[in-house]
């Protein structure tokens, strides 16, 4: 029999829960405050009591939970950063804190979650589960894209936009000087961000960890370039196997000893700024179903949007199952660089 909470419309649902609490944890990521004001606004649409915990794990230990409203979350989508602050908190990871966590949600009347960040809020909540069977619904907020069960995770569009705008400005002063740069973006131990950046950019290679030994091969069709143009761009992964920019810019110059190299890295400014579009819409749609998930029931997973349909994974599968690069954006990258 069909699993009747599967495509359920949002007038229909059952109730669950009465108060929950949503909390954002990990890196920060543009969207964050969009997911906030979804989750809130679609709280009071179910008619539940919604806290919001200032400071992700470390703000539930110390009890910095206050209730929330419609109006709480006025004019917020529009920013990048989250209103409800962020952390990464060491005293969560102690059987003590989870349980000074535990007794705080108690005392509000706390009977559900809603995470938003990426791996390690997930194995936050699993483990929290686990312990004190606190119900959590995931919305995978990281610029890094590396979270499995959505085809896109919040901020990671902004994060794109910024990397290739930083691009853009660079390829002008390497134009004007006849350099070669390198430019390092983010993405930890995930390709995403530089393979789109890159393409979106012009780059004539892009270094990611998903693949191995691409020096040499990039460095040979460069040689062949170089003679017909004076300046080229190549964007690094920080995660990059074979060093951060600095590193392979190194190579690159004991190679090229006549060329002017450069290295820019672009760092914490791509987690910042207004959102996009689409990372309004994709946080808002997450936010919104990770409550009516609650009020039906469903716990233990990550909301996310495959083929512009919602679904829901497992916590263990979201976090542990490795999400690879899309393999024809990068044979088509080799098409454009050659």
């Amino acid at each position: 029999m069909q699993n009747p909470r599967i495509n359920r419309g949002f007038f229909i649902y059952f109730e669950v829960v009465k108060r929950i609490a949503v909390f954002t944890s990990g890196g920060d990521a543009p969207g964050m405050n969009a997911c906030i004001r979804a989750v809130v606004r679609a709280s009071v649409h179910f008619n539940l009591e919604v806290f919001g915990i200032h400071g992700g794990y470390q703000g539930m230990i110390e009890n910095d939970i206050h209730p929330m409203s419609a109006s709480s979350v006025a004019n917020i989508i529009q920013y990048g950063g989250t209103i409800l602050k962020t952390a990464r908190s060491k005293d969560f990871m102690s059987p003590e804190g989870r349980k000074k966590a535990y007794e705080n949600l108690q005392s509000h009347g706390i009977e559900g979650l809603v995470c938003i960040g990426g791996n390690g809020t997930y194995t936050g909540a699993m483990k929290f589960y686990e312990e004190f069977g606190i119900p959590a619904v995931g919305c995978p907020g990281t610029i890094d894209n590396d979270l499995a069960g959505t085809d896109y995770t919040i901020g990671y569009d902004t994060a794109i936009n910024t990397a290739m705008d930083a691009i853009d400005k660079i390829r002008d002063t390497a134009d004007a000087h006849n350099r070669v740069f390198f430019i390092e973006v983010m993405g930890r131990h995930s390709g995403h961000i530089a393979l789109n950046a890159g393409i979106a950019g012009g780059a004539e290679g892009i270094f990611i960890p998903e693949k191995e030994n691409e020096f040499e091969e990039i460095m040979k069709f460069y040689e062949q370039k170089s003679r017909t143009k004076q300046f080229s761009i190549f964007v690094v992964a920080e995660g990059e196997q074979e060093g951060h920019a600095f590193d392979i810019a190194k190579k690159f110059q004991s190679k090229f000893p006549d060329c002017d190299s450069r290295v820019t890295v672009l760092g914490h400014i791509q987690r910042g700024g207004k959102p996009t579009a689409n990372d309004r819409i994709l946080a808002s749609r997450l936010g919104a179903h990770a409550v009516k998930a609650l009020t039906e029931g469903i716990k233990g997973v990550a909301v996310g949007i495959i083929n512009n349909e919602v679904v829901f994974t497992p916590f263990q599968q979201a976090i542990y199952d490795k999400k690879d690069i899309n393999q024809k954006l990068w044979i088509m990258n080799d098409i454009l660089t050659r």
